[in-house]
């Protein structure tokens, strides 16, 4: 509402203005689901360990793009998803004779995530407004939530509460944006490993917050998912650079 509110005097209703109204609502629901996933993992979850397992999401965009774009992937980059995918085994280490189902929650919000991910990249590409992105995925994401509000609604115990509840909407709304902005403006395989880096702020805000400190083996699954995915994006990006370089050679 406030996002809309802002950008109204300027654009008015040209803000909602889409060649692509099937993406749009697409991109929102997925980020809807996302958004209800990473809740329900943070609950059974440390912040850190959930994080290394949600930045599994670029290495699973690599399969993706198999099956999507057809594009072809070299031994070096599966064997590198086959990394990512052990490093977040470590970190879960699941009990086959105690499963806890709750632990597959961030391993299906990576599925929901990536999808997210392609169909951002997707729309920066079609040069679609990233404001009209913004707007709509937001309000795509408003509506389905306020549809289920009344039937799970607590109200906050005091103000922290409501300060808190402002400021996570706040800090969302400015990362969604500029999200879309860095796609429309770099490659993701420039951008990918500045997002390694939230597993080690993820890690300290725990430690901070929570007072929790992951174990040896949670860290070295933490270490070896980032590992993985930099040197994917690593990859990527030499690739663009001879694809650049060859013609001109």
């Amino acid at each position: 509402v406030v996002t809309t509110a802002i950008v109204w005097r300027g654009r008015g209703l040209r803000m909602f203005d889409t060649r692509h109204p099937r993406f749009q609502l697409s991109r929102g629901l997925l980020l809807f689901v996302s958004s209800l996933l990473a809740f329900y993992s943070l609950k059974y979850m440390p912040v850190g360990e959930f994080t290394a397992i949600v930045l599994m999401v670029p290495l699973v965009i690599t399969i993706l793009a198999t099956w999507t774009l057809k594009e072809r992937v070299s031994p070096m980059r599966w064997a590198l998803v086959c990394g990512g995918f052990a490093g977040t085994m470590v970190i879960i280490r699941p009990d086959t004779q105690h499963f806890d189902w709750t632990l597959l929650l961030p391993l299906v919000l990576v599925a929901t995530n990536s999808g997210f991910q392609v169909l951002t990249s997707k729309l920066a590409k079609e040069q679609e407004d990233p404001i009209t992105t913004h707007v709509l995925t937001g309000w795509t994401g408003t509506l389905l939530s306020s549809a289920i509000l009344p039937f799970i609604w607590v109200t906050p115990p005091d103000w922290m509460a409501w300060t808190q509840l402002t400021l996570m909407g706040v800090m969302a709304t400015l990362g969604h944006f500029f999200l879309i902005l860095a796609y429309g403006r770099a490659p993701a395989a420039t951008l990918t490993p500045y997002m390694y880096a939230q597993i080690g702020f993820a890690v300290l805000g725990g430690w901070v917050v929570f007072s929790h400190i992951p174990d040896q083996w949670t860290l070295t699954g933490m270490a070896l998912v980032a590992l993985c995915g930099a040197l994917g994006a690593w990859l990527t990006l030499r690739e663009s650079r001879v694809k650049v370089e060859l013609p001109e050679s």
